[in-house]
Order: structure tokens, then sequence, then C-alpha cells
């Protein structure tokens, strides 16, 4: 049986990643539903807060709950007039698992008074829709966009309201709670902004439009450009081209936005042939649409064609922990993890602020360097940075600081 789209609904202009509204829409002839704020950009039926349309039976109620952003809106669904609760809501960034999207980003010296926006939208908003409701967010865990969402399959309303900070808190507690998080924003939210108030891109490639290059032609054509290599960071530790970027293929979405910009020309190094295409959907995800080629045969290619390889090292908890001159150890995580507790002397700088920032930190480049994150993934990319600012002993703390701490180890 054949899927017809006919609407397309908005939450929010979306700042970590492409919209596909105005490409689906054309493809589709599907029209688009959003809020009448401005920053939405285009849309064909613009709604007002308490707004209504039917999809088939289904009711569909807007409701406007600013705070993640001053446009955001949310959607009760209902099974069809007569219904006394709604049978989902789609939440966009208002409400999360466990959590509630983040409030900087309108302006960050009002998240405070942002978060206290999201709370009074929860509360007024959605709070009496029903308790068996679906929760429908816009972002699971690891999203940028928040700072503490629970691992859940799903979530109904009731079922926040029994975790979830902003039904467990007063509202002054939450937006100090809220507004005091002190999440990076990723440079690449502002090419976002401007690119989703038109509607969003259409795909620029598609599945086997990159060019496989054999090792000798990559070598040429990949000089002095970004390398990105998708591969864990412990086959990294083990060789890699040298100067390439160490993002773990689940990373790229984010950390490939951190380390090159729309304009950048980029080069991959994967396991497989077979990552390839999903590596290339996932930088197309953030704007990142100039992929030149990849490495055909992966890394294996690589070494068996006699190129030139670069080695970084890798050390388990206990080794450090048990080593008689202990060495700098840089932690790439977030200030608030740091914060959480952290290895004893460690420098911290965020992973994604690194190379702009690493001329202020008081680490020496002729002495061993052990980069840790939550289990060695962020680490993996601070260690390859660090490789490329001339370090020339970097280790990653393999499992970080979760191995560190399940083995009791002490923290500051």
């Amino acid at each position: 049986m054949a899927t017809r789209i006919t609407h397309i609904v908005e939450t929010h202009r979306h700042e970590d990643f492409v919209m596909g509204t105005a490409w689906l829409a054309k493809r589709s002839g599907a029209r688009i539903y959003n809020g009448k704020h401005e920053t939405f950009g285009h849309g064909d039926c613009r709604l007002e807060d308490g707004d209504t349309f039917y999809v088939g039976k289904l009711l569909v109620r807007a409701f406007h709950t600013p705070g993640h952003t001053p446009e955001s809106m949310c959607y009760a669904v209902y099974k069809d007039d007569d219904a006394k609760a709604a049978w989902a809501i789609f939440s966009g960034d208002t409400l999360f698992f466990g959590d509630t999207g983040r409030s900087d980003l309108p302006d960050e010296h009002k998240s405070v008074e942002n978060a206290g926006r999201i709370y009074d939208s929860v509360h007024n908003k959605l709070a009496g829709l029903g308790d068996t409701a679906l929760i429908l967010p816009a972002h699971g865990p690891g999203s940028v966009c928040g700072s503490g969402m629970a691992e859940r399959s799903w979530s109904t309303l009731g079922d926040e309201k029994t975790y979830n900070d902003v039904f467990t808190l007063s509202r002054e507690q939450f937006a100090r709670k809220k507004g005091g998080e002190r999440l990076p924003r990723p440079p690449y939210f502002r090419h976002m902004e401007q690119v989703n108030l038109q509607g969003g891109l259409a795909p620029a490639l598609r599945n086997g439009d990159v060019a496989l290059l054999k090792a000798e032609d990559f070598a040429k054509e990949s000089e002095n450009e970004r390398i990105y290599d998708t591969r864990l960071p412990e086959a990294f530790a083990g060789g890699h081209i040298p100067d390439s970027y160490s993002i773990w293929h689940g990373g790229l979405p984010v950390f490939g936005g951190w380390m090159g910009n729309a304009d950048s020309p980029i080069y991959l190094v994967t396991d497989r042939d077979d990552d390839i295409d999903p590596a290339v959907r996932y930088l197309s995800i953030i704007g990142l649409d100039k992929v030149r080629a990849a490495l055909a045969g992966g890394f294996e290619a690589w070494r068996d064609a006699g190129q030139e390889l670069q080695h970084s090292g890798a050390i388990t908890p206990g080794a450090l922990k048990e080593m008689a001159n202990m060495p700098q150890v840089l932690d790439v995580r977030e200030i608030d993890e740091f914060d959480s507790g952290h290895i004893r002397g460690a420098v911290h700088c965020y992973v994604g602020v690194l190379s702009e920032r690493l001329s202020e930190l008081a680490l020496d480049n002729q002495r061993p360097v052990v980069v840790t994150c939550g289990v060695g993934h962020r680490a993996g990319l601070g260690v390859s940075i660090l490789l490329r600012a001339g370090f020339s002993d970097v280790r990653n703390l393999l499992g970080g600081m979760k191995a560190w701490q399940a083995l009791g180890f002490p923290v500051e």
C-alpha cells in the first residue's frame, strides 16, 4: 500500500541539523505547517496558539511553547473530536525524556529567563493534556540541544511528571538549574540557522556519488586537506594517515562540524567501503557537503600500499594510576562533566575549541600527555588535534573517566 505525505509539521527552526522540509514539500506536494513567528521562515499554514487541523480523522492542536527558542511549537494529537486526552504530543525541544531543551540559544545572557519560559510552556500548555499521552520529542540522548536526556525508548506525560526536573522542581529552582547549564555551541549552528530559514537544503550527494580513490591517488588529492578518520580511537592509535582527524563514525554529525565548515573539502577514511555512504549522510545532516573522496578499501589499503603512517598511544586507567611519574592529563569533556569529577591535576579544555585554545593551556609538547573524556571517543579527537600541533607523545585513556571511576580511582 502506497503512503502519501500530506502534512509537514515544524516544531521550531532547528540549529543542529539541516531541515528537509522545503525539499520534502517540493517532492511530495505536502503543505508545511508551523507557527506565526517570523523565525520559522516559510510556512504554507501559519498556526496561532490553540489552532487545530486534521490529518485524516486525527485532530492536531498547536501550542506556542517558547523558551528553547522564541518560535517553538508543540502539537497534541487526538484520536478524534471527542477524545478527552491527547494520544501523543510532538514536543519538539520543549520536552525531552528526562530533560528539556537548552535555554541559551536565543541569548546566552538570558538563559535563566528563557528557562523560566520553558517551565511556563510545559506547565501552562502541556501538563494538562493527559498523563497517558505519549511524548514524541525531536531528539534523544547525545543531542547537543539538551544535557541530561534519559536513555528511554518511550515515555508518557505521566512518566515525565515523576522524574523530569521541569515537573519536580519549582519554577525558580528549574530556571536556575537549566539556565546555569554550560553547554558548548557548535560553530555550525549559525550556518544551520540561515539554511533552515529557507526550509533547509536538498541532499547534495546521493549514495555512490563520492569517489573511491586508491591509496596513492588519495595521498595526492588529500594533501593539506581535512581528512576525517572515522574508525574507533583504538584503531586510530595503532596507525593512521599523518595529520588526520580522529572522528569516530557516530560522532560525525557533531564533531565533523567543529573541525570543518560548509566550505571545507573533506576526505574520508573508514573501516569499510560500506561505511562511506552513511558517513557522507552524517556530514550532510550538518551542511558539510564537500566530501571530495574516500579511501577505497579503508585504512587497510593505505597500510598495504606502504604509505606513510603516524601512531599515537593508548593507556588503561590501571596503567596510568601506577605510573611513578604522572604525565600531563588533558580532559576534553564539557565543563560540567569536568566539574563533576576529574583526575587530580588534569588540565581542562573542551575538545571542540581545543585547536584554537591550545596555546593558552599549560601543556609541554615535549612531555607525555594523556587525553581523557567520558569513554575515549572525544579523547581520540583530542589526541589527533595534539598530534597535528606537534606534540610528540600523546595517549588516549581507554575507557575514559567511566572506566577510571568504575575502578574506584580518586577524582577531585
